[in-house]
């Protein structure tokens, strides 16, 4: 390993003092360097989940609903709507409407979480400043479907990789904790508010064709995120148990329950004591989670499962920590 990829992981992985005097182990270094490729695959891998999920979000906006005055649900459909109603340039609304979620999610999501939904917002309106696409039909029921369908896309695969470009769910998150709700039932209500107020200001007609919109997109962005549900389950079985606990309480800012079990192996059915880690968490978090375990240990047995709600504990008490 050459001084210059020493330097990188020392300052961006072991973070310790950097003094002239101190020595790192080949031990140390080769881990920090496993740690920063880890991080690198992920950061890569997000980059790529995120601009393609601009671009079809784009393409649903500009291909289908903008000149049908369709909207969506949640922040997407405040300015998709402000912008039917005024003179006001959808690219400009994306960022405004966003700006509060934004802050939110700094908050209760933490900086890398903020830091990747500004960016993604940012992007998301230089694309649908500077890009252009052709209207592909005239047919209301088509452009409702699949103009529904390919902004959901965009949202879900900004989603996997981190972000979201709808700043609607961190505020259903957020006031779920505060009021001790369901993170579905607040954002039926934001929705249930948007679609009446489309219905007064653009007609009957158009709000009936944008909830099939709502429809199209909430469903694909379930098909694309991994974890239908606002939360999911995760059980982990791993020789190093103690350090996926303090990973999960430390870094994700989460409460763990710890089975005692035993794992069977072998052609004879060995079996050895472990201990089994329970977590929730929200599958904003699963991106994060994931990159965690695979730095503490790639091999560890992960089930994970949808949880339509939770009530108590820490999931709801704690913020995050990203």
């Amino acid at each position: 390993m050459n001084s210059f990829w020493q330097k990188i992981i020392i300052r961006t992985i072991l973070k310790k003092p950097k003094k002239k005097s101190t020595n790192y182990s080949n031990y140390a270094l080769a881990k920090g360097y496993r740690e920063f490729a880890i991080l690198a695959k992920r950061h890569v891998k997000d980059f790529f989940l995120i601009t393609l999920g601009i671009f079809s979000a784009t393409f649903g906006f500009k291909g289908f609903l903008l000149t049908n005055h369709f909207i969506d649900g949640g922040a997407t459909g405040i300015s998709l709507l402000v912008s039917a109603l005024t003179s006001i340039p959808l690219y400009l609304l994306i960022i405004g409407v966003n700006i509060p979620f934004v802050i939110l999610g700094y908050r209760i999501m933490g900086q890398a979480f903020a830091i990747k939904t500004a960016l993604a917002i940012t992007g998301l309106s230089v694309c649908l400043a500077t890009v252009s696409f052709p209207d592909v039909t005239t047919d209301n029921l088509l452009v409702a479907v699949f103009g529904g369908f390919f902004l959901g896309a965009g949202i879900g695969l900004s989603v996997r990789g981190g972000a979201v470009i709808d700043g609607t769910e961190v505020l259903a998150i957020y006031l779920s904790r505060k009021f001790g709700t369901t993170i579905g039932d607040i954002i039926v209500v934001i929705n249930v508010i948007i679609f009446a107020a489309a219905a007064y200001f653009l007609g009957i007609e158009v709000a009936l064709y944008s909830m099939i919109t709502y429809l199209a997109a909430s469903k694909t962005l379930d098909f694309i995120v991994e974890g239908i549900d606002e939360y999911i389950g995760v059980t982990i079985i791993s020789s190093r148990s103690e350090k996926m606990r303090q990973m999960i309480i430390n870094n994700m800012g989460r409460g763990v329950t710890v089975y005692s079990g035993k794992g069977g192996y072998g052609k004879r059915g060995e079996t050895k004591e472990v201990d089994i880690i329970y977590t929730v968490i929200t599958r904003l978090e699963l991106n994060k989670l994931n990159t965690e375990i695979e730095k503490i240990e790639p091999t560890a047995f992960v089930v994970m499962n949808s949880v339509k709600d939770t009530k108590g504990g820490m999931i709801k008490k704690r913020p995050l920590k990203h």
